[in-house]
């Protein structure tokens, strides 16, 4: 059985221009994928006006939490004890993200209700041996 959990959180961008937009973005997490952590920001935060999706390791998040976290596309780090940078990495350069940390901690939290961290392996072998069988019923 997937279970999937969806939060919505405010995230202020952190751009060059005069003033930090604040947006509405949503955090999900979905039991089919337990290792992985997704994040879209709305059509208003992108350049070319469509919705901004982000993936990224549960665990990176769990870990910026605490400790600046990250290599490759997306690093995380807290910001004093009450705020948390997202990092982005594209082609077309670099997003940053302001986000509360108490959000980010409780649908982090939410996700290990569903998914306790180290049974990702479990979980993921339970749901595929439920599509199988359902394949052959």
């Amino acid at each position: 059985m997937t279970l999937v959990i969806e939060q919505s959180a405010r995230a202020r961008l952190i751009t060059s221009a005069d003033g930090q937009p604040t947006v509405r973005v949503t955090l999900r997490y979905d039991s089919a994928d337990p290792l992985a952590i997704h994040i879209t920001f709305p059509p208003g935060a992108s350049l070319d006006g469509r919705p901004v999706p982000w993936t990224f390791a549960r665990d990176l998040l769990e870990s910026g939490l605490r400790t600046p976290s990250g290599s490759g596309d997306v690093h995380i780090w807290p910001c004093g004890r009450a705020q948390t940078i997202l990092e982005f990495h594209t082609p077309e350069g670099i997003a940053l993200a302001q986000m509360d940390t108490g959000p980010l901690r409780r649908f982090l939290l939410r996700s290990y209700a569903v998914t306790a961290p180290g049974d990702e392996a479990v979980a993921l072998d339970l749901d595929r041996s439920l599509s199988a069988l359902m394949r052959e019923a």
